[in-house]
């Protein structure tokens, strides 16, 4: 899905992007052919940063070399001298479909994550639907939590020089989002401090008034909306599958032993009355911690093309990572 390997290159990609409508979507550039099979749109790719002048550092390591998963690793520089850093395991959004670590503004977000909290980060390459369709992707998330608390200390320098990993956190967004919180409730683990489920990918066979009214919105119009979750279930499974709509097909009593979870989320997001429905569900029915961050201005994925909503989500992981400190101290 193209590539950039240059600094010129890599300059003019992060450049501003031309102003976001339905019509330049990226999830409506997908083609689906009658085979199933389909064509992504093109979209540039970040190598690595490794230069001494990066403010912050990435590397790629392996997770799975017989299934093509690895990590992209962010670290901050210079990284802090005398404590070490939260890890922040994330997940990148995509409707479960597009992108990589590697895309240009996912790159660029976790880099700006890294430095901005600070933190470790470990940006997650899972296998993509269709051709790998759920729960491929929470089998990937699964295993890219089973390494960082089971090995990546002894493996990984990077992680046994600066990873606090008694503060590890499962964060993601979007359809990252939605991975998290299928990764958090197959792992529940202590050592996973929290969730951190930034706006969200849910669904439903009956449309909320939000989903009903984004027939043109710019991120995520309702057409893209449904051919990405047509893309991404079980072939013959609806949108009431647990996989697209926990709170309807789970039952409460699944969500024992999750950790505390931030769930964030933009007024102006297509699918902020499921994840308003969401985090009162988690709270009401199963108990679980829940600090709820659901009125910032913006759409969808707003964080990654404007400062103001990045800095706004990176405050609240900041708040949410320093209670667990003292919470556990």
């Amino acid at each position: 899905m193209g590539d950039i390997t240059d600094a010129a290159a890599c300059d003019a990609a992060q450049a501003e992007p031309p102003a976001m409508t339905k019509e330049n979507n990226l999830f409506m550039q997908i083609t689906v052919h009658p085979d199933g099979t389909i064509t992504r749109p093109e979209v540039p790719l970040i190598p690595p940063s490794s230069g001494s002048g990066a403010a912050v550092f990435s590397r790629d390591v392996p997770l799975d070399a017989s299934l093509g998963t690895n990590l992209r690793l962010y670290l901050p520089n210079p990284a802090p001298p005398a404590t070490k850093l939260p890890v922040v395991l994330f997940f990148h959004g995509g409707g479960f479909v597009l992108f990589s670590p590697a895309t240009v503004f996912y790159h660029a977000h976790c880099e700006a994550m890294a430095a901005a909290v600070p933190c470790l980060v470990a940006s997650l390459d899972y296998r993509l639907a269709p051709e790998r369709r759920l729960p491929a992707a929470y089998d990937d998330a699964t295993s890219a939590i089973s390494w960082l608390l089971d090995g990546a200390a002894r493996t990984d320098p990077w992680v046994a020089a600066h990873a606090d990993l008694s503060r590890c956190f499962v964060m993601g967004s979007s359809s990252g989002g939605n991975m998290a919180f299928f990764a958090g409730l197959r792992t529940k683990s202590a050592a996973v401090r929290g969730l951190l489920l930034h706006q969200p990918y849910l669904g439903g066979e009956e449309r909320t008034p939000s989903e009903a009214a984004s027939g043109d919105d710019a991120m995520l119009p309702l057409e893209a909306n449904d051919k990405l979750w047509s893309l991404a279930l079980l072939e013959g499974a609806d949108r009431d599958h647990e996989f697209c709509n926990p709170t309807k097909a789970m039952a409460p009593a699944a969500l024992a032993g999750l950790p505390r979870c931030l769930v964030t989320g933009n007024r102006g997001d297509p699918l902020i009355d499921r994840q308003r429905a969401f985090a009162r569900w988690l709270a009401e029915q199963g108990g679980v911690e829940v600090v709820a961050r659901m009125e910032h201005e913006g759409g969808h994925a707003a964080e990654l093309f404007v400062p103001e909503s990045a800095d706004e989500l990176f405050d609240a992981m900041r708040e949410f990572m320093s209670a667990d400190d003292h919470t556990s101290a």
